[in-house]
């Protein structure tokens, strides 16, 4: 009988840029931005000025992503993790197709609570920007829709959209730590940009050229946010 042909050998690991600066820094600036918007609305009185703040950021930080989510480094790109059905169910099968490396940079599942994350903070921010709790808290877009509008985006803001993002958060939070205790640390990765993987899976760009464009669109994303709540400065 022919001898059984032996498996290629296993290609060694070696670190491999998933996370291209500009996603890293995105990402733990969003962090702190949720965070210092969440506490400042707890806090209330003369904090809701950083609140504002910290919402105008949150939405030049998700306007960014969008964009980075088409232009950034290879991992960051949504056409590489976006959760189609094949994708999710492959990776609960653990049956890759080949060339695939769903483990690589976000999961299937953790995909979808990116892109959860992404819109819900998107419509907070922006529900903010017409807001009007009728006690001293006016967004600057509010006299641009009719009360009833403005009102609506209040209740969505303070009930519905807050618990929707502390409850985002929280499954966040949950899932790094159920996967430090299976020892698979997602926390490393977004600090210093690499994962130990098998030689072969392909790296984010990660330049002074990819740098460098993704600070000119932050800095269009800021812009675009400062000239929309320009847009409710008093009129003279």
């Amino acid at each position: 009988m022919p001898a059984a042909a032996e498996p290629p050998p296993a290609r060694p690991a070696v670190p491999v840029r998933i996370w291209d600066l500009p996603t890293r820094l995105f990402h733990w600036a969003l962090a702190a931005c949720v965070i210092g918007a969440v506490v400042s609305a707890k806090i209330g009185g003369n904090a809701m000025v950083w609140h504002f703040r910290f919402g105008y950021a949150v939405l030049a930080l998700v306007a960014f992503r969008v964009l980075w989510g088409f232009a950034g480094g290879h991992w960051s790109r949504f056409g590489t993790f976006f959760p189609t059905p094949g994708r999710i169910a492959r990776y609960l099968r653990g049956t890759p197709a080949p060339g695939e490396h769903l483990d690589a940079g976000h999961n299937p599942l953790g995909a979808l609570s990116v892109l959860a994350m992404l819109a819900v903070l998107a419509v907070q921010a922006s529900t903010g920007l017409v807001a009007d709790d009728e006690i001293a808290s006016v967004g600057p877009l509010n006299r641009y829709v009719a009360v009833e509008t403005g009102l609506a985006a209040t209740a969505y803001h303070k009930n519905v959209g807050q618990w929707l993002v502390i409850g985002l958060v929280t499954l966040h939070v949950l899932a790094i730590a159920v996967y430090l205790l299976r020892r698979c640390n997602l926390i490393v990765p977004m600090i210093v940009g690499d994962k130990t993987l098998p030689a072969g899976v392909p790296a984010a760009a990660d330049t002074l050229a990819t740098r460098l464009f993704a600070a000119v669109l932050l800095a269009g994303c800021a812009v675009v946010v400062a000239w929309l709540v320009s847009l409710g400065a008093p009129l003279t």
